[in-house]
């Protein structure tokens, strides 16, 4: 095979791979209108087929059905063990309210969409608030500034430790 030959097979195999990787991050910060209050945080392009990190279910009064998908860098870290996340990781938590299966009365699934929430783990940009920006969206669009002054307060109270973070990999 000549070197060009290679350089060809190279390059219409990794290329097309890096850029689907590079489409599936999408950007973080988009249009101001669609940014979150205090973080600028935006809900990532391609989140909804990012991988599942852990279902959840909250109980009443919320009563929703949730799912915790990362982008690649938070999968690489949660199936490492690594804390703290590094610089990079996303993570959205997507949210329904929950339903009875019209199919199969035992069955619960997902009903209207309630919320999606992102958080994008920069250590400078968020050193405030333990290096994590936050977003809370309900119909795409942000909530208002005092709902995003909550978020790290509880997340500070409850997952310190675990930086942060509620969710775990789910086995």
């Amino acid at each position: 095979m000549t070197v060009a030959a290679l350089l060809l097979v190279v390059l219409l195999t990794c290329v097309p791979y890096l850029v689907s990787i590079a489409l599936a991050e999408g950007p973080v910060q988009g249009n101001a209108a669609d940014a979150s209050p205090i973080f600028g945080v935006t809900i990532p392009a391609g989140y909804k087929q990012w991988e599942l990190i852990a279902p959840a279910e909250e109980a009443a009064p919320l009563d929703e059905l949730r799912a915790v998908v990362g982008n690649q860098i938070a999968i690489e870290a949660y199936q490492a063990g690594k804390l703290p996340f590094p610089d990079g990781t996303i993570l959205v938590k997507r949210a329904w309210k929950r339903k009875q299966s019209p199919e199969f009365a035992s069955a619960t699934i997902p009903g209207a969409a309630t919320t999606v929430q992102v958080m994008v783990k920069d250590s400078r940009k968020y050193a405030s608030t333990g290096g994590w920006g936050f977003g809370r969206f309900v119909n795409g669009k942000p909530v208002d500034e005092a709902q995003h002054r909550t978020c790290f307060a509880c997340h500070d109270a409850r997952a310190k430790s675990r930086d942060y973070v509620f969710t775990r990999l789910a086995p």
